[in-house]
């Protein structure tokens, strides 16, 4: 017990303020963050480009929708599919939920970073093709700011006391109790564990660090090489971290690698591609 008092305490509420049913989450706040520090990011790096305010506008409303429609449908679907599909099929779509015989707003619960990144990378090749502009190009610009997005997001998620880390040596001196993690039984919320999302937060920051350096000093390089390194680094991150990570559902338990490896194992191999495939030359 005395090892337990010398960890963090996390309790604090997930919602900032609440009339009734609804509320406004940190979650929501973190999200809403990412996107407007990745906005104001871009619009520096379309004036760079000699492009306008209007076509970034255009570029965000894409993004927006693939980011949020891939990251719910992929929760969904790669998480929770037989949950949604027999029980909950509606709730994939509407941010409601009957409750004790009556429809209470409860928000999207349930967004999975691949399943974004899947949602990501389909809004840029529909908004490539729209506009003409080389999917390459496009997608090396927005890889800039997607890890900053992500570092928000994963800071979203210790806030809400979820995707919490694997129990610790309790005298590591940043050992988070997570008091109000969804757990069973509840004593598993008492011991003391890795503050997962924090490490992922902190290596996307690094990663970001590391992509804007880069641009600052070649904002020209070989088409597709930004956004492998970001495939590569960020998703590796998130393959290494899995094993600090409590799994997310049960089906995952026993298996050698969790579902948020598999699925990153395609986006590290795409990236390394990326990285060293010769530039197309025109004739």
């Amino acid at each position: 017990m005395d090892l337990i008092l010398g960890a963090i305490h996390w309790n604090i509420s997930e919602e900032i303020f609440n009339i009734g049913s609804f509320g406004i989450r940190y979650y929501s706040l973190c999200w809403l963050l990412a996107f407007v520090v990745s906005y104001i990011l871009m619009l520096k790096v379309f004036k760079i480009a000699g492009k306008t305010q209007e076509d970034l506008d255009k570029f965000t409303i894409y993004i927006f929708l693939g980011t949020f429609i891939g990251a719910r449908l992929g929760h969904c679907f790669f998480y929770e599919w037989s949950e949604y599909y027999k029980y909950h099929f509606l709730e994939i779509f509407i941010p409601f939920r009957e409750l004790n015989g009556s429809w209470q707003f409860t928000g999207f619960q349930g967004l999975a970073s691949h399943g974004a990144a899947i949602g990501i990378l389909t809004a840029l090749y529909l908004y490539a093709k729209k506009t003409k502009i080389d999917f390459l190009w496009i997608a090396d610009r927005l890889m800039l700011v997607v890890p900053i997005a992500g570092a928000l997001i994963r800071l979203g998620n210790f806030f809400n006391s979820e995707i919490i880390g694997k129990p610790t040596e309790s005298d590591l001196p940043w050992a988070v109790v997570f008091e109000k993690a969804n757990l069973q039984p509840h004593e598993l919320n008492l011991l003391p564990r890795h503050p997962a999302q924090l490490y992922e937060a902190l290596g996307y920051f690094i990663l970001f660090i590391i992509l804007w350096s880069m641009f600052q000093k070649n904002n020209k390089p070989k088409p597709g090489l930004f956004f492998g390194i970001f495939l590569v680094v960020m998703f590796s991150i998130r393959f290494v971290m899995e094993f600090f990570k409590e799994n997310q559902v049960d089906f995952e338990n026993g298996m050698l690698l969790n579902m948020g490896q598999l699925l990153s194992i395609p986006f590290i191999l795409a990236g390394l591609y990326l990285i060293v495939r010769k530039p197309t030359t025109t004739k």
